[in-house]
């Protein structure tokens, strides 16, 4: 079992290690396998990628991400300079159903709103707009409509676990109320965490995924 400094020194290491990332501008500690992430990055896409690299280190049991987007000057741009670029990437992103997609800026800050049909829809419309200059943060709100019943989201979720090599599918239990999906039990690591809940969330109908998998010691 890991100590609290080696996953801390492991984080440093994973941070250092990734190019698109500056680690001599963020902290890193880690208090019973939780880490703290803090400093400043030159943009948004930046800040996610170290929240995802520290997420997938061994030994990790939560992330707390309090790092600050401060753009450098070149990349300052003016919200409706934010928001025709965000329309442009979603029309040009073949996943996303453009028309069903509403953006909103306000000083940096892009919101997106709007119907879909399927999780990879949201996903990729939130893609579309993450790497684009001025963006200090995207609120993705979303809506994923039902098109399932509860007990078909259910079967295709169990199914999707079943099929995943690196997890064991009977230790998670799957509830599924109207088109929420709640999971429960133990994993192994916090990227088995995150792998059992992309099958979650890659169920048609589903809009609310309630992750209270924990992670064994």
């Amino acid at each position: 079992m890991k100590t609290d400094l080696q996953i801390q020194e492991d984080v440093i290491d994973e941070l250092q290690y990734e190019p698109g990332i500056d680690a001599a501008e963020i902290g890193v500690t880690c208090k019973d396998g939780i880490i703290m992430l803090s400093g400043t990055v030159r943009s948004f896409a930046e800040k996610e990628l170290a929240g995802w690299k520290t997420g997938r280190i061994s030994g990790v049991r939560a992330v707390v991400d309090e790092i600050r987007v401060e753009l450098p000057h070149l990349h300052e741009r003016s919200d409706q300079d934010i928001a025709e670029a965000a329309l442009r990437s979603l029309l040009w992103h073949v996943q996303v159903p453009h028309t069903r997609i509403r953006v909103k800026v306000e000083k940096g800050i892009l919101t997106l709103e709007g119907d879909v049909d399927y999780r990879y829809q949201e996903i990729a419309a939130q893609d579309a707009v993450r790497n684009l200059t001025g963006v200090k943060a995207i609120v993705n709100l979303i809506n994923v409509k039902p098109t399932v019943t509860p007990l078909q989201i259910k079967a295709k979720i169990e199914n999707a676990l079943r099929r995943a090599a690196e997890l064991d599918a009977r230790q998670i239990k799957v509830d599924v109320r109207h088109d929420k999906v709640v999971l429960r039990g133990m994993v192994r690591s916090w990227a088995e965490r995150n792998e059992a809940e992309r099958a979650a969330w890659a169920a048609a109908g589903v809009r609310t995924v309630e992750d209270n998998l924990i992670v064994a010691a």
